[in-house]
């Protein structure tokens, strides 16, 4: 499979089978994500695989602001929360940040870190989808996150049970322009 089909072939899915996902493929797919570049190669990125009644608490718990992720994240037999160690990303060593957009560069990192992480899934027949909608600071209680960590996706995980449709793109016309 190419970079390109990947690209073009992988959807967001939001039904599972009831499937066990095993621990070695999600090994493999992580070390696969590893490779996502990151600002000044600090590999900010950590996931934590979230099984059984953990991931039914924070299903339930930490999305009534939407309950369908609850329902997907109850489905899918594994939860990936992507976390971030935090003060790393955009910092220069003495503590200072190296740009004007401060620490918006961590969250640049952990959404290429997310994207690489489904795109290996995908190559390995999973599907995936990128949740930001849920009660972080609940979730981060239910995971023990410590003090240096912060959670910015959660991603369920599973073999899918739909095939969703290509959704409509725009025209590489209205995408891209060119300056001289």
């Amino acid at each position: 499979m190419t970079a390109k089909d990947c690209i073009l072939g992988r959807r967001s899915i939001r039904k599972f089978k009831a499937d066990a996902v095993s621990h070695e493929l999600l090994s493999e797919i992580v070390e696969t994500a590893s490779y996502a570049p990151s600002w000044k190669h600090t590999q900010i990125t950590r996931y934590i695989a979230v099984e059984g009644a953990l991931k039914d608490r924070i299903a339930r718990e930490c999305t009534t602001m939407y309950p369908p992720n609850g329902d997907i994240i109850a489905a899918a037999p594994v939860l990936m929360a992507v976390t971030i160690i935090k003060n790393r990303s955009g910092y220069e060593r003495d503590g200072s940040f190296s740009t004007p957009r401060g620490d918006g560069w961590q969250m640049y990192d952990a959404g290429i870190a997310s994207q690489c992480l489904c795109l290996a899934a995908y190559e390995k027949g999973l599907g995936s989808v990128i949740l930001g909608l849920f009660d972080q600071s609940a979730a981060e209680s239910l995971l023990e996150l410590p003090e240096d960590r912060e959670l910015v996706a959660l991603i369920p995980v599973g073999y899918p049970d739909e095939t969703p449709a290509v959704p409509r793109r725009k025209p590489v016309e209205e995408l891209l322009s060119y300056q001289s």
